[in-house]
């Protein structure tokens, strides 16, 4: 009797030039078995899949077990039997009948799932594919490329996938049609013996994307000649934290050149857009981003004209900024953040790594000559070095912010002169873990639910509240992040996406109906449930003592970034509080008041239109029909469907001059 041919891919998972996990496929006959692992930052990944393919190439049985990213359980399994479809995912079980060639695309797949995918779109005439839960899928071929490595030269062609997500993925295949890699500008999954070629590769990915957003730019990106007059509109004016009446606001080139009673009459030349009595408010700031070519688009048409770097690789952010200040792609300004982070099997891998008390302050030294605006340190910084590391970022003239290092307090962070705390769980588990129990793995999530059984009038917590008024310190507490992690439950939609679920394609409906913690242990569910109430009640407390609180998401922005301000409402935030917090106070916070914050004559265009009165309901800032910046207009409905994303208000009524 014949063996069936058995075969091994091995692929390494890279971020930031480092290596950090792995993809091994096991394939014999038609059956494949993969193990994937990915320790980044503490966390990440831990699955098994097991694949078997019919005779046309397509899985007939797909089972994945493990753990997701935040330590979630995975147990998906598929089935395809005749003219038939059964899957259960953390969204439940679903069956469908499955048309001839669909193919089933995996809520948790690892990256070796692209080889799946491709090979299926290989054999179509079009490349395109019916898709199960719902949807395409649909293969683009791109240039061909060159690689070494240690089993010699290879001709390796990028091909982008699209259908599943909002943004494409990018694979390179082989000429057996094999995959070789899985890109992006940030990290690579790419084939073993082959890590050397990492860095040209996310270059190339980098490059590749840009081509992307140059050509969706070219398209939605509005550079009116002449005057534009937006009539019928209010403005939110932060100084009052109330609504104007009507007015026109004119724009030229890229400043606000007046701020006119309605009626005013047009000059010649002039663009006119009607606002239909809706409001205009000033560009908001994302204080906490880890901003990627991908999401700076989808963050600009939400809204956000501003964005908060917290950490990157370096190298990748620069160029992202050149291609935005040079109009190139669209995205928001970008306020940048140096990442310092010390060497431990836990380090995150952005910005510097560092291995003693002078690397760290070479790389503040660094930051400082390239004009950053503060100091962003991590998990595995020694807390020895926390206090030489504040002082030469002072005498730079930046700020200090960032996460408690292990074995470490916030208390001592604030001590140290750290001007802002990073993470509200960051400040509060210093009440409720032992002194050597180490926060750089999922632990410092996890232990979230000691905290129902804290008592917040303790001398304890008020010492931590006390330190923080009389330092003058401030916090970015990213609340939306927290109730991800401690509400969001498997099958139901996340608590934050209820308004934008069903605009999604539907690979990110399905992320929303996940959890992101095992919950699974008695009890677990309500302590996690009782720990974000006990993280919001923390966050009013520091309100109430005039803390300076910053909205940022640590999600990627856009959508996530309305929740997060609706969630100030439950920490004792006024809706014009939050309006005025996210436009004007964060323009002032940055140093950047004298051209942003406000729509005022003189000032950039920089705001967006939405149709309701954010003042009286704050979800009206989800309906946005306009975006400016810089005095180019953007508006959504032609670009949300670029995205696969269903709109959620039409364009305004917009009249060019006569000839």
């Amino acid at each position: 009797m014949a063996t069936a041919h058995a075969e091994t891919r091995q692929f390494t998972v890279m971020s930031g030039g480092k290596n950090v996990g792995h993809v091994t496929a096991n394939q014999t006959g038609s059956t494949i078995a993969i193990d994937f692992n990915v320790k980044n930052n503490g966390r990440g990944p831990t699955m098994a899949e097991a694949i078997t393919l019919g005779a046309d190439g397509l899985p007939v049985k797909w089972d994945i077990t493990g753990t997701t990213t935040f330590g979630s359980a995975v147990a998906e399994h598929f089935v395809r039997k005749g003219g038939g479809a059964t899957w259960t995912d953390a969204t439940g079980t679903r069956s469908a009948r499955a048309k001839p060639g669909a193919i089933y695309v995996a809520q948790n797949g690892s990256p070796f799932a692209d080889q799946i995918y491709a090979r299926a779109l290989l054999k179509q005439p079009d490349m395109t594919i019916e898709a199960l839960p719902s949807g395409k899928l649909q293969l683009e071929k791109g240039e061909t490329l060159t690689v070494t490595g240690k089993d010699g030269p290879l001709q390796v062609t990028q091909y982008t996938l699209s259908g599943i997500d909002t943004t494409p993925e990018t694979m390179l295949l082989d000429a057996h049609g094999d995959l070789f890699a899985s890109l992006s500008p940030g990290s690579i999954v790419v084939r073993a013996g082959y890590e050397g070629e990492q860095d040209r590769l996310r270059t190339l990915a980098a490059d590749w994307s840009t081509r992307r957003y140059v050509a969706i730019n070219h398209d939605v990106a509005h550079h009116f000649t002449g005057p534009v007059r937006i009539r019928h509109v209010r403005l939110f004016d932060p100084h009052r934290a109330a609504l104007t009446g009507l007015v026109s606001v004119v724009v030229h080139g890229t400043t606000i050149a007046g701020v006119e009673p309605d009626d005013s009459p047009a000059t010649p030349g002039e663009v006119q857009i009607d606002g239909a009595g809706g409001t205009l408010v000033a560009g908001m700031y994302e204080m906490h981003a880890h901003l990627s070519q991908d999401d700076a688009l989808l963050n600009l048409i939400a809204g956000i004209t501003t964005v908060r770097d917290m950490g990157n690789d370096n190298a990748v952010l620069a160029r992202l900024i050149d291609r935005i200040g040079s109009g190139e792609i669209a995205g928001p300004d970008v306020i940048r953040s140096g990442f310092i982070e010390g060497k431990s099997p836990y380090s995150a891998q952005n910005g510097f790594v560092v291995d003693s008390e002078a690397a760290a302050l070479d790389a503040v030294r660094w930051y400082g000559a390239r004009g950053f605006w503060q100091i962003k340190s991590y998990n595995s910084m020694n807390p020895a070095w926390i206090p030489a590391l504040v002082y030469e970022a002072h005498r730079l003239g930046m700020r200090v912010a960032g996460h408690v290092p292990a074995f470490s307090t916030e208390d001592a962070n604030i001590e140290a002169g750290f001007d802002e705390a990073t993470h509200i769980n960051q400040f509060a588990l210093q009440w409720v873990i032992k002194p050597d129990e180490d926060t750089r793995t999922l632990f410092r999530l996890t232990a979230l639910k000691r905290l129902p059984a804290l008592d917040l009038n303790a001398p304890r917590v008020q010492h931590s509240i006390d330190l923080m008024v009389s330092h003058k310190a401030s916090i970015d507490p990213t609340l939306g992040i927290h109730e991800n992690l401690l509400l969001n439950r498997d099958g139901m939609i996340a608590p934050g996406a209820v308004d934008y679920f069903t605009h999604m394609p539907i690979g990110v409906q399905r992320s929303l109906m996940q959890g992101w913690i095992n919950v699974s242990a008695p009890g677990d569910a309500q302590a996690y449930t009782q720990a974000f109430d006990k993280l919001v009640a923390v966050t009013r407390m520091l309100h109430d003592r005039g803390v300076f609180i910053v909205f940022g998401t640590d999600t990627g922005g856009s959508f996530t970034y309305h929740r997060e301000l609706e969630l100030y409402q439950k920490a004792g935030f006024t809706i014009p509080e939050i309006l005025k917090r996210a436009t004007y106070d964060s323009a002032v916070y940055t140093g950047e008041d004298q051209r942003k914050g406000s729509v005022e004559k003189g000032k950039l265009a920089d705001f967006f239109l939405i149709p309701g009165d954010p003042t009286r309901d704050l979800k009206a800032i989800k309906t946005i029909a306009m975006v400016v910046k810089d005095g180019t207009f953007y508006f959504p409905q032609e670009v949300y469907p670029r995205f696969g994303i269903t709109p959620f208000a039409p364009k305004p009524v917009v009249t060019l001059p006569a000839n």
